[in-house]
């Protein structure tokens, strides 16, 4: 039976990390907002008087009878069934460990257009978020990279993953992350990957895997916008 992934239809987001995890694999899938009725499905399941586990918000994946959200906890349950983290308890917790430090990233990435409040457009916030921007650019960009080269550099079996000696769902989080920091952050990325050689090693390395690379160059991945984690507005590179 294919996993079902349930996220908004004409925006990567959040649900970007679980599509990579699912195309790495090759897994069977449907993006079932994407498709006809998808979306009232997704609505329905997230509010319907009959979940008995609603979702808070997308994304989330159905996979048989299990309804799971939270996307790095969708990634802790694919890590196990599509062979994209250790077996051992170690090495799955190390690797979940990575993908919340990732999401504490993503968060604070999609805070430097809204930092006051999602309700709010991002021309009702540009003096607070041009503030956010300065030391998410100074501080918090340097401290992640930093952290995940360290990381890198520290890893026993390979420099080239960030858990073992094979790829895992981290590895391709980290890829996402980088992109999306790429679209948003042009300038400041161009000085940044400098410094961090094994981040951006990692990165490359990821979009040229056979299945990334095709999946990269399909429909199903979505262009970065004005809508989703990841925005450009020139005025906050630096």
């Amino acid at each position: 039976m294919a996993y079902e992934l349930y996220y908004w239809p004409s925006t990567p987001g959040r649900g970007e990390f679980v599509r990579l995890a699912l195309e790495e694999s090759g897994a069977d899938y449907l993006d079932i907002a994407r498709r006809g009725g998808g979306m009232p499905r997704m609505m329905k399941l997230m509010n319907g008087p009959r979940v008995a586990t609603p979702p808070f918000a997308p994304p989330f994946l159905r996979s048989g009878k299990l309804l799971i959200a939270q996307t790095a906890n969708i990634l802790l349950y694919l890590g196990q069934e599509l062979s994209l983290a250790p077996a051992t308890d170690a090495g799955q917790l190390w690797t979940h460990q990575l993908q919340l430090t990732m999401a504490d990233f993503v968060g604070e990435a999609h805070d430097t257009h809204h930092p006051i409040a999602n309700s709010l457009y991002y021309e009702e916030q540009k003096r607070e978020a041009k503030r956010y921007a300065e030391q998410f650019r100074k501080n918090r960009v340097p401290k992640y990279l930093g952290y995940f080269e360290k990381v890198l550099s520290r890893n026993p079996k390979s420099d080239r993953y960030l858990v073992g000696a094979r790829l895992t769902y981290a590895d391709l989080s980290l890829f996402e992350i980088v992109a999306g920091m790429r679209y948003a952050f042009p300038k400041l990325m161009k000085r940044q990957e400098k410094k961090y050689p094994l981040v951006t090693a990692l990165a490359d390395r990821v979009a040229d895997r056979p299945r990334i690379t095709a999946y990269l160059g399909s429909k199903r991945r979505l262009p970065y916008d004005q809508v989703g984690i990841f925005r450009h507005y020139a005025e906050l590179d630096g």
